[in-house]
Formats: structure tokens, sequence, C-alpha cells
């Protein structure tokens, strides 16, 4: 979280529940197998159950996933599972509670190991995302590792990305996958290689005897961008094809707009199409030509 938070939208600036379904709905009908719901934190959102509880009964949805920073999220693990959700995503970066302060700029370290307990108590699949930060919490890289001795999570780490906001510099990559790797290999010199699905953004590794495994994502290298096929669409309604683009449709205005569903089904795909080869052609090709600045928090996780 930058020092000097965020500006917060209006209600008005964000999509409603009634414009999420109905893009969900549509994306579902041309193709879209996997929706995932993402935060900071998605509880924040008053009634977000029954936004949830509405796509999870889409026809020809297949998974619903969500990612948390768990501050929220222990109250309704339950509920997720009666839904049918089998995977939540955690965002921990640290295992330190000062750390965890000094980074998040909350003091929410126990709620969130709450919700992790929460998560495992009800046998819904685990993934650990921690951001590796220089000088911030690479010191906590082996002990996230030795979760997985009697956990059954994937713990992955992902290189730290340039989405710091506008007034919160970025110093470059330090810890690129290959340094995490080579961490994690001299804490743990038996760790295996794993294989990895087709569309995998992550490099997956499991230590023998280990219940959980270790992931490691080249966010910032983007040596996976070759297989991605994700889509992202931001709170206000930007459709990103890239995390790296700065937004190449905004469906929340053409809905509000009275586009009818074929069109703006046509929008989508000439979206879709324009895709570019890579992150890197993507951050080459945005409108304003300026260095990526803003907040992941305002991306969604």
């Amino acid at each position: 979280m930058p020092e000097d938070g965020l500006d917060w939208l209006s209600r008005a600036e964000l999509m409603n529940y009634e414009e999420m379904l109905r893009m969900c709905q549509l994306m579902v009908q041309m193709g879209i197998e996997k929706i995932r719901i993402t935060g900071g934190e998605p509880f924040i959102r008053k009634d977000i159950m029954l936004l949830l509880s509405s796509i999870s009964k889409i026809d020809g949805l297949k998974e619903l996933t969500i990612t948390t920073n768990g501050v929220l999220t222990a109250l309704y693990v339950s509920q997720l599972k009666a839904l049918g959700i089998k995977s939540v995503n955690l965002s921990l970066d640290t295992l330190d509670a000062a750390r965890f302060f000094a980074i998040s700029r909350r003091d929410e370290f126990a709620a969130v190991m709450n919700t992790l307990d929460e998560l495992l108590k009800h046998d819904l699949d685990v993934k650990i995302n921690a951001v590796v930060m220089d000088g911030k919490n690479t010191q906590d890289i082996l002990p996230m590792v030795e979760l997985t001795k009697n956990l059954p999570v994937s713990v992955r780490f992902i290189e730290e990305m340039p989405f710091n906001g506008e007034k919160h510099n970025y110093a470059g990559l330090h810890w690129d996958h290959l340094r995490i790797l080579h961490e994690i290999e001299n804490g743990y010199p038996a760790i295996k290689k794993l294989s990895d699905d087709l569309y995998s953004t992550a490099y997956n590794y499991q230590i023998p005897g280990y219940k959980g495994t270790v992931g490691i994502i080249a966010a910032y290298s983007r040596t996976f961008c070759g297989t991605c096929n994700r889509i992202r669409v931001t709170p206000q309604g930007t459709l990103k094809n890239c995390l790296y683009d700065d937004g190449v449709l905004n469906i929340k205005d053409l809905m509000r707009a009275g586009a009818k569903d074929e069109e703006i089904k046509q929008e989508l795909l000439n979206a879709f199409s324009q895709r570019p080869i890579d992150g890197r052609e993507a951050e080459r090709l945005r409108k304003e030509q300026a260095l990526v600045h803003e907040s992941m928090a305002t991306i969604g996780g």
C-alpha cells in the first residue's frame, strides 16, 4: 500500500453488481470458463456473497475463485465452500507481524492468519502469494517455504512489479525468479521441479516429503507471456489484456451507453484480437507512453 494511501473513487465510478454479473454472463457465453474475483479484500464490498452466488450459477462456468488479502475473509469461508468455491489465493508477503504492518500499513496480521486457518480447516485449496521486495521481506523466503512442510498449501513468490503508485518509486528488480530460486535452493537443496500446467504463470517445485508446493512467478521478467490466457477488468470496468497495458476497453461505459449484448461481445472480440505478444509490447503500447505507475491496489491483486 502506498504510504500516502489512495484516492478513493465514488460509487458511481465503479461497476455495480448488475453490471458485473452481466459482464460475467456475456464472457461465459463467449467461452470463458474460469472467473476470479480479486482484492485487496473483495469482502469489503457489501453483499458480495449475493454477487458470488449469482456468478456461481452462470451456466457454463466451470470455476469461480477468490484472491483476497484475508483481512475480512474468515467469516465467509464456510459460505464460499457451500457455493462450490474450491480455491482461494491469499496475499501474504511476510510471516512477521511488524514487517506485515510496514508493508501493508495495516495491523491485520492476526486476522490474515485466522483466514488461513479457516481456509485450511474447510479443506479449500490455498495459494499464498508473496511479492518479494528487496529490503522488506527477503528474509521471509525460507520461513514461507517451510510452511509447505506440514501444510497443504502452494507458496508462490512473485517478482516485484512497478505497480506501486504514482508517488512511490520503483527502484527496479533486485530479486528476479532466478535469484529467488537460488535462495530457496540454498536452504533446500533437495527441492525438485514439478511439471507446470499449460497456462501456468508459475514455475512449480516441491521439497520431497513436504505436503505443499512452491511456485515462482516471473511477473516482471514476463517469461510466461507466450502462454498467458488471462484478461482482467478493473473496478471501473476497464478491460486489460495484460497487466502492463493501460486499458483497451471500458465495459462499464458501453453498458451505461445502452449497448446491447451482441454489441458488447463484438467490442470484446475486437479488444481480444489486439492482445499484445507479451507484457513488454503491452508496456510499449501504453497510450500515455509513460512509465507504469498505477498501484496494484487500484487494479486488483
